[in-house]
Order: C-alpha cells, then sequence, then structure tokens
C-alpha cells in the first residue's frame, strides 16, 4: 500500500468576457476498489454553487453554472489516496466493457493486429489467466506504437492512430482496448493520474477470474501500481471527460493550462 497526496489544477483564460458558463467536472478521485481516498478538495474560481452525483460507471461528477461575465475559470482538487492495488477487492463489471465503441471500433489496422495478438494470446494455452493474456495484448500494443505528443488529437479513433503508428496515452489505450475485447477480454478505460508532475494519464484495466479490476499501461508497457490513481473509467475516453463546459461570448477565444501532480507520503 501507499499513501499518496494528489493535486489536479486547470485553469482557463478567455481572450473576452464571457457568460452563461455551465460545467461538468469528473475530476474527483472516488474511493474505489483499489483505493481508499480522504480528504478531498475541490475549489472553483469563480466560486459558485456546485451539485454533486455519481454517473452510471461509478465516478464523481460535479456540475456548475456562472451567469455573470468573467475572463478567466479554474479549479482544483487535492487529496490523499491510499492505493493498495495487491490487495483490491472485487467489483462488478458491466457488459458494454466487452463491445465496440465508435471511438474503438477496428478497421484494417487493427485487426491485423487483432489477428497477431490472437495468435500470441492463443500460444499461452486454454487455462492462461487473463492477466496473462492482457500482457501480451499490452507488449504487442506498446510494440506497435511510437510516443509522440501532438500528432493525434480528442477524437482521434483507434484505428486512425494505429494506422499511423504513434500517438500519447489516450491512442495507447484505445487501440488496447479494441483488442482485449475482440481476444475475449473484459476492458474499460481508465483515466487517472500518476506518480509525478504533468498531466492526467490513461490506461486500461480488465476483468479478471476474481472478479477483480487490474490496471495494466499500454504506454509504459507495465502494470499500473501503487503509484496510480484513478480518476474515472467508462467505455472510452468520452465517458470519462476530466471537464466539458459550454459558455457564451462573441469570438472569445480560450488557452488551458493544467498541472497533475501526485507524490508519495511518509507514515
Amino acid at each position: 500500500m501507499r499513501k499518496l497526496s494528489f493535486n489536479y489544477e486547470m485553469k482557463l483564460t478567455f481572450s473576452g468576457p464571457v457568460t452563461e458558463h455551465r460545467f461538468q467536472l469528473r475530476c474527483i478521485p472516488a474511493t474505489r476498489a483499489r483505493q481508499q481516498v480522504i480528504d478531498v478538495l475541490l475549489k472553483v474560481e469563480p466560486t459558485c454553487h456546485l451539485d454533486m452525483m455519481v454517473d452510471s460507471f461509478g465516478s464523481v461528477v460535479a456540475t456548475g453554472y456562472l451567469p455573470e461575465p468573467h475572463n478567466s475559470f479554474s479549479y482544483s482538487v487535492t487529496g490523499i489516496a491510499f492505493v493498495d492495488v495487491a490487495n483490491a477487492k472485487s467489483d462488478s463489471s458491466k457488459p458494454l466493457y466487452r463491445y465496440d465503441t465508435e471511438l474503438t471500433s477496428p478497421g484494417p489496422s487493427l485487426h491485423a493486429l487483432i489477428n497477431t495478438c490472437k495468435e500470441r494470446v492463443d500460444a499461452l494455452g486454454p487455462n492462461a489467466r487473463v492477466l496473462a493474456r492482457a500482457q501480451e495484448v499490452m507488449h504487442c500494443v506498446f510494440a506497435a506504437f511510437t510516443y509522440k505528443p501532438g500528432t493525434t488529437s480528442i477524437d482521434t479513433t483507434a484505428e486512425e492512430a494505429l494506422t499511423q503508428g504513434c500517438g500519447v496515452c489516450q491512442d495507447y489505450a484505445h487501440v488496447m482496448l479494441t483488442v482485449c475485447r475482440h481476444v475475449g477480454l473484459t476492458a474499460r478505460y481508465i483515466a487517472g493520474m500518476l506518480d509525478g508532475e504533468g498531466a492526467t494519464h490513461a490506461w486500461v484495466e480488465v476483468y479478471d477470474e476474481r472478479g477483480v479490476w487490474v490496471g495494466l499501461d499500454p504506454t509504459h508497457d507495465r502494470l499500473a501500481g501503487d503509484t496510480y490513481i484513478v480518476i474515472a473509467h467508462g467505455r472510452d475516453y468520452r465517458d470519462t471527460k476530466i471537464d466539458i463546459g459550454i459558455f457564451t461570448g462573441a469570438g472569445v477565444n480560450q488557452t488551458q493550462w493544467v498541472n497533475a501532480s501526485v507524490h508519495e507520503l511518509g507514515e
């Protein structure tokens, strides 16, 4: 088990005043089968009333409304997470985690990778455990990609990313999800944070024989261990968007600054 402090910050700066700003934040890590979260503090500027709910995937969602003119919008969430992957509790699954989505539907490039991965998975034998099969898939995906920021967007599909052979963590996760689902594994997309400073991260969880969700990080070709904090999960990226918003403002441009930090605490 590890005791981790986390801090996620986002700031939007607008080129002019905006009004009628409605937003939805899915930025708060929650207590789950692999982690216990305490001392959570969410701050939003400008301040406003926040409605809290839990979505159908179990992710915490905060919604708010800012009707008055403002030139910037920011929020931060801090807290402490106790992460213990080795003793993760069993959890429920959903049939929809076995099916393709718009972002993960395979084309020629993915079908070729699926066939390659299936051969490697089948070679493990009929009694191979879920984790062993998932690791074979992860190794295949890692070998098929080059990490290259700026080459994809949040709307890039798994097929498009694999065809060009490069992308970021979201693309690695989407490709792995597709392959897992086509070799008989139940898999879901994870948005979260890992130790250090930077942005949020994405990885995959597969549902094993014990009824436990096990995390695998295809971007780094390793298991998602005790330094990974889950924020949200779903079928793909679109179910786990950290923030969504709409506002009114004539010809307004916006710039975004984001920082995620996770650090281990002593006893």
